[in-house]
C-alpha cells in the first residue's frame, strides 16, 4: 500500500462529508466545523492532488467526474471504518436497524406486524424509511432494503420475504357489488396509482385495452393509495397480501388477478 500517495485525512474527510450532504454548510455541521473550514479543506485537497474535484461554474458546487470516483471510494472506505469502530466499541448494537421500504409495503404489511415483533424483541430499535426510490445499502446508512422484484440484484444478499399475486381491486361503491365489470368498463373508471409506477395502464394494455385509462388517474404516495381505493376514488392494481383483510371485510372487491 502506497501510504505516501494518500492525501491528508482531514481533506478526505471533508470531501466525503461534502459529497454525502451536497453542500459545505451541511458538511460542516456533520463534522462539527465551520463551512469556511470545509471550503478550505476542499481546496487544499484539490491542490494536493492537482485534480479538479468540484465544478464551481454553476450557482452551487457539483462533483466533477474525478470527484464522483473519489466520493464512491471514500464512502465505501469511511463507511467500513465506521462500521468496524461501531462493532469493536459496541456502538453498532446501540444503533437502530435502518430499514428502507416502499410506503405501500410499510403501511400495508410491515406496520401491522410490528406489534408482534416488538413483543418478541422489546429492546430492538428500528428506523423505517418509507420511500419509492431505490436506496443504496451502505455500512453507515441503510441496513435492510425491502423491494419488489426477482431478487437478482448484483452485490446484494437477497431473501424472499413475501410471495403474493397482484390483483385489481376497487370499492363496491365504485364498481357495484354484483356483476363483475369488464376490462373495457374498468378503463372508463378513475384509477389510483402509486407515485413512480404505471401499473394500471400496463395492466389494461396487457389485457387488450390499447387506449389505456380514459377517465384519468390520480398519483398518490403509496401510504394513501388504499385509503383512496376504500373510499371509492379509483381502481387499483396492488399486491393481494396487502388487501386480504379489505377483501374479506367487503371494503374492496378483487376484480381480476394479474
Amino acid at each position: 500500500m502506497e501510504w505516501r500517495h494518500l492525501p491528508p485525512l482531514s481533506g478526505l474527510r471533508a470531501f466525503a462529508a461534502f459529497a454525502e450532504t451536497g453542500n459545505v454548510v451541511a458538511a460542516g455541521d456533520a463534522l462539527g466545523v465551520s463551512h469556511a473550514a470545509i471550503s478550505q479543506q476542499l481546496r487544499s485537497l484539490e491542490t494536493h492532488l492537482d485534480v479538479a474535484l468540484l465544478d464551481r461554474s454553476g450557482r452551487s458546487l457539483a462533483l466533477t467526474d474525478a470527484g464522483v470516483v473519489l466520493s464512491r471510494a471514500l464512502r465505501s472506505g469511511f463507511g467500513g471504518m465506521i462500521e468496524a469502530v461501531e462493532e469493536i466499541t459496541g456502538l453498532r448494537d446501540a444503533r437502530p436497524l435502518h430499514i428502507s421500504t416502499t410506503p405501500m409495503f410499510a403501511v400495508s404489511w410491515l406496520m401491522p406486524r410490528l406489534p408482534a415483533f416488538r413483543a418478541k424483541y422489546p429492546d430492538a430499535d428500528l428506523m423505517l424509511d418509507p420511500t419509492p426510490e431505490v436506496i443504496a445499502l451502505s455500512a453507515d446508512g441503510i441496513d435492510v432494503a425491502i423491494r419488489y422484484g426477482n431478487g437478482n440484484w448484483p452485490g446484494m444478499e437477497a431473501h424472499m420475504l413475501l410471495r403474493s399475486p397482484m390483483v385489481v381491486v376497487a370499492a363496491p361503491a365504485l364498481v357495484g357489488a354484483d356483476e363483475m365489470p369488464s376490462v373495457d368498463d374498468l378503463a372508463d373508471l378513475p384509477w389510483l396509482e402509486e407515485l413512480g409506477v404505471s401499473e394500471g395502464n400496463n395492466w389494461l394494455r396487457r389485457h387488450g385495452v390499447s387506449r389505456g385509462m380514459t377517465r384519468g388517474q390520480t398519483k398518490v404516495p403509496g401510504n394513501l393509495l388504499l385509503d383512496g381505493a376504500r373510499d371509492g376514488q379509483g381502481v387499483v392494481v396492488t399486491v393481494r397480501a396487502f388487501v386480504e383483510r379489505d377483501i374479506a371485510a367487503g371494503r374492496l372487491r378483487a376484480l381480476y388477478r394479474r
